[in-house]
Order: structure tokens, then sequence, then C-alpha cells
């Protein structure tokens, strides 16, 4: 399929264009406040050169702008008490503008309260300094109100102006000003909605939005926290898409059967103004990315990886296990390989990779694999890299924004979750079937993971939609589900896998931090704690394993030794599920 261009444009970068309108000769003298999606450095340049023009201007953030009140605007070092007053608004979820200010209870040292406040967008500050000052402090939190892709109404940060002129009586202008920033989303969302789109899903191959745009990139000094609206914009974009086709199917919000494509969001930080390029193209079927060779992590020690392996790594390491060789083909006709070990006991699917941008799993289910290997008997099939498209989507993307958590490369090429798809071609889905066939397994151990620093889509309502739960760090965590009638053993089964993770070094104190800093902004965990971790048992009758113990760690983004540490528990988790295993299982 040849390339077909749907857009190629450039955009007006806001400051630039708020600089030159402030600057004229009518505007001197004036006071000028604006908010907008920019990083300091850029907004602190344009100050000065309306200062330069005799205009006094104080340009902030409209991403995160409590957060950076702090950072910008307050000697935090010198404080020692802080009560915050956040905005309670009809519109969003009563905890947003809370969760907005996170990681603040972790990035402040001194006391801090955080108290719901009413609906006007301002955060009430009351600040005590060591040396026993005090001050009062409101903290405005641009927002409009507008219709998302999903066609609920939201409640999301905006640009905004507020400029008085010298000696008149009320501001001239109060009001939301649309930015660059959130016209970039604007103008894919009508692209892909004005489109004629085949009838049927998938409704093209790959769709590139390559964005190149200033913005905010900038590491907090709390686990492994940033702010980035480049991030936010991917994701943004990516899922904003997602509920634009789920519309045009039919489909409920959120089915993540739906397949539309792969949808590629690639968004870059430019100094200049915003560029904007939308095309679909055909894929290149059977060959590995361009990315896939990695001569440092093809030759590490397993358990010694600091970041991802390469697929070429993982075949490698699936050629040194012994037993039945199966497995399957990608919609991009990349392999799904799998391995099928006979034993006496009990028999365990270990999975990783569904979600490919979820990196620690597939080194966890490797190391747990090379483990049972040399147990006499142990009966396993594995499947450790479940999407290879995704995954190579992951490494290009990652190439450019490593600490990016790249959720386009979290679904299959088709742009579905691999674990719902129910209809031929299975593709990758053939793959776990054989390994439960093969095997007859009746607990699957999948590996997962989930971001390592706050996931947000600022233009869509500021917390992820549907994915709300996610939104912070909470540690490493398990989800059992269960058939029904399988209660019993999938209860029994997380109880002692918990027991098991306690003794994993460092792993108690790791969950123990993030669970802390989590409550302060999200509140009560809605997940049961079992000796230090956290986890959520249900009973779900969708096809597969009767049981299957879902684990979770926060490991987007990392790398060195916290992605070492994070297959390690990976690794420590499968291996428990698989010793509970032996006696819980019914023969």
């Amino acid at each position: 399929m040849a390339e077909i261009t749907l857009l190629e444009t450039t955009l007006n970068r806001t400051l630039d264009a708020w600089v030159d309108r402030f600057a004229r000769a009518q505007w001197r003298r004036a006071t000028v406040e604006g908010w907008l999606f920019e990083g300091a450095p850029a907004r602190r340049a344009a100050e000065q050169r309306l200062r330069t023009a005799g205009v006094q201007a104080t340009l902030r953030s409209a991403y995160k702008p409590l957060v950076h009140h702090f950072l910008e605007e307050i000697d935090s070092d010198q404080l020692a008490t802080v009560t915050v007053r956040y905005p309670v608004h009809p519109l969003a979820s009563p905890r947003r503008f809370l969760l907005e200010a996170y990681p603040l209870a972790g990035l402040l040292d001194c006391a801090i309260e955080f108290l719901p406040g009413d609906e006007n967008l301002n955060y009430q500050l009351a600040l005590t300094f060591k040396d026993g000052r005090q001050r009062q402090a409101s903290v405005w939190a641009p927002n409009r109100s507008h219709r998302g892709c999903s066609g609920a109404t939201l409640l999301s940060p905006t640009g905004w102006l507020r400029v008085r002129l010298p000696g008149a009586p009320a501001v001239d202008i109060d009001a939301a000003e649309t930015t660059d920033y959130e016209r970039v989303l604007e103008q894919v969302a009508n692209t892909v909605e004005g489109h004629a789109w085949p009838a049927q899903e998938p409704y093209f191959e790959r769709m590139d939005i390559r964005v190149d745009l200033p913005g905010i990139e900038q590491s907090l000094p709390v686990g492994h926290e940033c702010i980035s609206s480049h991030e936010a914009l991917h994701e943004d974009i990516y899922f904003s898409l997602l509920e634009i086709f789920q519309r045009r199917s039919g489909r409920a919000a959120g089915d993540r059967r739906l397949q539309p494509g792969q949808i590629v969001p690639d968004v870059r930080a430019s100094d200049t103004a915003p560029r904007l390029r939308i095309a679909v193209s055909g894929f290149e079927r059977g060959l590995e990315s361009a990315t896939s060779q990695d001569p440092a992590s093809d030759a590490a020690p397993l358990e010694q990886l600091d970041t991802a392996p390469t697929a070429n790594r993982v075949a490698s390491e699936m050629a040194l296990l012994r037993g039945h060789r199966f497995g399957a083909s990608s919609r991009q006709g990349r392999a799904v390989r799998g391995v099928y070990q006979r034993g006496s006991g009990p028999a365990v699917f270990i999975s990783g990779g569904q979600h490919a941008n979820e990196t620690s799993g597939v080194v966890g289910a490797l190391r747990a694999a090379r483990a049972l290997a040399q147990q006499a008997d142990s009966h396993f099939a594995l499947v450790p890299l479940e999407n290879p498209d995704g995954y190579a989507l992951q490494r290009e993307l990652a190439a450019r924004n490593p600490r990016h958590m790249l959720h386009a490369a979290r679904y299959s090429a088709l742009g579905d979750d691999i674990e719902y798809r129910e209809q031929p071609p299975l593709y990758e889905r053939a793959a776990r079937e054989q390994a439960l066939t093969l095997s007859g397994a009746q607990l699957h151990v999948n590996l997962h993971g989930y971001p390592a620093h706050e996931w947000t889509r600022p233009l869509s309502g500021y917390l992820p939609h549907g994915f709300e739960l996610w939104t912070l760090p909470k540690g490493f965590f398990l989800i059992l589900r269960h058939h029904s009638g399988w209660q019993a053993e999938g209860r029994a089964l997380v109880e002692q896998v918990a027991a098991a993770l306690a003794q994993v070094p460092k792993l108690a104190d790791y969950n123990a931090r993030q669970l802390a800093l989590y409550r302060r902004h999200a509140g009560a965990l809605p997940f049961e704690v079992i000796q230090g971790t956290a986890c959520a048992v249900s009973q779900v009758d969708r096809p597969g394993a009767p049981v299957t113990l879902i684990t979770e760690f926060p490991d987007e983004t990392i790398d060195g030794e916290a992605f070492q540490f994070a297959h390690t528990v990976q690794m420590e988790a499968a291996l428990a599920a698989m010793r509970a295993w032996q006696t819980l299982a019914r023969r």
C-alpha cells in the first residue's frame, strides 16, 4: 500500500504569537499573565523579550500548575508546613485536582495537608516557613469544558490570558486561549473524523502521526517521576483515536477488541513552530525492526539485563530451552515463539509481553523458565513475547523517547488487545491457545507492567479515561482472576505468592514507599494488601485457564538497576506461583 498523506501543516507557536502581540506599543506598561504548555526556559526567555518592550509578563504552565508553582515560584527548601485546598469541580472526579498536584507530597520535605475546596478553579495555599513567616497564595488552574473524542463532556487544562492595562479599573482580558498544543490534538481528531475510511475494520495498516513541537520535559526528584507534555500528547492522541474508531465501529467505549490498525503517534521535542503530519501506509511483513540489534543487551547475562532485550535475544534464549516447540505468526509476520516442557506435576502456562511496552515481564518469564528447566519434572508452557509487532514498535519509538511510556506499543498491529481477540484469524492469540491445549494448564501466570511515573491525558480530562486506577504507581501488585468454582484455589494461590514475595529483598520497602505516596494523592487503594503486596481477586469467566495470576510491576520507562529489580521480582512471582500450584491444582 502506497503512503497517503492525510494532513501536513505547520501551526503558529502560541508563545511567539503572544510575544508579538503584547510587544506592540498599545500594550506598553501592561501586566500580562499567561498559562500555556511550554517549558520554563522558553517561558523565561519570552518574559524577558516582553520586559524589553515595557510589558511586565509572567508566563506559567497550564499543565500541572500547582507543581510548577512550587518548582518555580517558592523556595520550597525553606517551607515548614503547607496546607493545600484543591478544587472539587462537578465536571471532574472529586480528587482530580489533587491527582494533578502529584507528586507534591513526595516533592516537598515538610508537613503537607490536602483538603477539598470548592469548584472555583484555584488552589488555595497556606504556607509557613522555617523562619516563622506565613503566606497565603492562590494558584489558578485554567480549564475548559468541552466535548471529548469519546463523546463525554470533559474539564481539561487549557491556555489562559489575563491582561491589565496601566490605570485600568479591571483586567482587559481574562479568558481561555486555545494554544498550539491543544490545536495539534484538535487537528488530529478532526482529520481522522473527517476521512472516508473503509466500512470494515481494520481501517488501515499503519497510521503515522508525526508531531514536532516545543513543550515540557522535566525530571523530578521523586522515584521515576517526570513532567512531559510530549509524552502526555502521545497518550492523548493515541487513546483519542481509539475512542474515535470505537464510536465509528459502533463498539462500546473501551472495547479492547477494536481493530482499527496500528496507530503510531511520534511526538518529538522541537524549538520551532509546531509541525504535524498524518499519513497512512502499509507495513512490511516478516521483517524485524531496524532497531532490533543491540550488542550490549544481546551479550549480557539474562539476570543482568538493564534494558529490554531485542527480539533476537528472546529467540536465542528460547532456543536454549528443551521441549516441544510451537508458535504462531503475528499480523506483520513476526514469529511468536513458544516451548512446552512436559513434567509429572500440574502444568503452568507463563507468558509475557502481551502489552509490549511492559518489558520486564519478558525477561522475568525467560528467567523463570530457565530456572524451571533445571528442576526435575517441571511441567510448563512458555510464551515470553506474545506481541512481537508491538515490541518492535516500542523499540522504534523508545529509540527517540526512552523515558516515555509509549502506549501506542501496548496493543497489536491490528490495534487490539491480544487477550480479547475472539475471531479468526487469531494470529498471536493462537500461540496462547496452543500453550493451554498442549499443557492442559489450569493456571496462567501472565506477567505485566504499568507506568513507572504518572500517566495523564491532559487534553481529555487529565486522567486516562478507562484507566484511572493506573494513573499513579503503587508498587508491585497482583491481580487474580478465576472462573466460577475456582475461588478457593485462586484465593489460596494469591496468599501463598504474596507470602513468598514478602521474602524478596527490598520489595516490601519499595511497595510501602509507592503506596504511601499513592494514598496521599489518590486516596485509599481499592485493593487488599497481603503481606505488603496489593492484591485484587475477582471472578472473570473469559476463555482461558480457570485461574490467571497477573503480575503488575511499574516498569514502563525504567532501565538500569531498576529494570533488573523489576524482572527479578517478576521471576520470583512466577516461581512462587509454580510452587504453590503443585499443592493447589486439581489433578
